[in-house]
C-alpha cells in the first residue's frame, strides 16, 4: 500500500494481483461468492498478452507483463480499477462478460451526465468525437493525410502534443474513458476494468494506450469540466455493477457444431 498526499491508499499492482489470485482460487472452490475488488493503484504500466514492443514506453520505463487480454495501459491515482471475480457457466461467453462491464460503466457515466458509447471493434467505454469532417486538422495536414492512419511506422509520441492521447478531447476525437481487459481461468474471471475518473492523463502519452493510435483517452472530470473524486464515483459503480450483474441471465457460450 502507498498513501497519497490526499490521504488515499494506493495499492501496489503486484499486491493486488496476488490478492486476485487468492480470491480467484477461493471463488473456484465455492468458498466465497462472486466478488469485485475496487481500488486505486500506485502508478504502473501493465501490458497484456497482445502488446507489441513498439507500444511500450520509449524511455525504458518498467512495465509489468500480465496474463490478461488486451494491450498496454496505465493504472494510477484518480483511476478506479475494478477486478470482478465471478464464476460463469462454461464454456464462458467472454464477450458477454465484457459487455456487462461496459454497460455498468456506461450507466455510471450517464448518472454523472456524460454520454458514452461502445465503439465497433474496440472494447471499453468511449466518448464519441465529432464527425471526421468537423475535426480540426492536425499539424497543418488535412485529415485525409493523417499519418496515424496511413503510416505504420508513425509514432505519435515523437511528433508533438497535437498527437498526444491525452489531448484527444481538444482534437474532438473518440476518446476512451474506461478500458477493459480480462482473463478467464477455470470458468472464473480475473482482471477487469479501469475507469478514468480524475487521473493525470499525461501518463498515457508515454505509451500507445491499448495499441490504438488514432484515438485517445479522457476522464470523467475532463468531460464534466469539474473535479470529481474516485470516492464520489465508487458507490455509483458498485450500484450499477450490482444491477447489471444481478439482472443478467448467465449463459454458456454456444459452441458451433455442438449437438442440441
Amino acid at each position: 500500500m502507498g498513501l497519497g498526499a490526499d490521504g488515499v491508499e494506493y495499492v501496489d499492482y503486484q499486491a493486488a494481483w496476488d490478492e486476485q489470485r487468492r480470491v480467484h482460487a477461493a471463488r473456484f472452490a465455492d468458498e466465497i461468492p462472486d466478488t469485485c475488488l475496487l481500488l486505486e493503484h500506485q502508478p504502473v504500466y501493465t501490458a497484456g498478452r497482445r502488446t507489441a514492443p513498439s507500444e511500450r514506453p520509449l524511455d525504458g520505463t518498467p512495465v509489468i507483463d500480465v496474463d490478461r487480454g488486451g494491450k498496454i495501459t496505465w493504472h494510477g491515482p484518480g483511476q478506479l480499477v475494478g477486478y470482478p471475480i465471478q464464476k460463469l457457466p462454461r464454456p464462458v461467453d467472454v464477450v458477454a462478460h465484457v459487455r456487462r462491464l461496459e454497460e455498468a460503466l456506461i450507466r455510471t457515466c450517464a448518472e454523472f451526465g456524460v454520454e458514452t458509447s461502445r465503439v465497433e471493434g474496440r472494447s471499453g467505454v468511449w466518448v464519441l468525437g465529432d464527425p471526421v469532417e468537423r475535426r480540426p486538422a492536425l499539424g497543418g495536414l488535412s485529415l485525409d493525410l493523417d499519418p496515424r492512419l496511413h503510416d505504420d511506422e508513425f509514432d505519435p509520441r515523437m511528433n508533438g502534443p497535437e498527437y498526444a492521447p491525452s489531448n484527444a478531447g481538444q482534437r474532438r476525437e473518440d476518446r476512451k474513458v474506461a478500458a477493459i481487459g480480462i482473463r478467464v481461468a477455470k470458468g472464473v474471471t480475473m482482471h477487469g476494468f479501469s475507469f478514468n475518473v480524475n487521473p493525470d492523463n499525461v501518463w498515457f502519452d508515454r505509451i500507445i494506450p491499448c495499441g490504438i493510435r488514432d484515438a485517445g483517452v479522457t476522464s470523467l472530470a475532463n468531460e464534466l469540466g469539474r473535479d470529481v473524486s474516485v470516492g464520489e464515483v465508487v458507490p455509483v459503480v458498485e450500484r450499477q455493477l450490482r444491477a447489471v450483474m444481478e439482472s443478467a441471465e448467465l449463459r454458456a457460450r454456444v459452441v458451433e457444431g455442438a449437438s442440441a
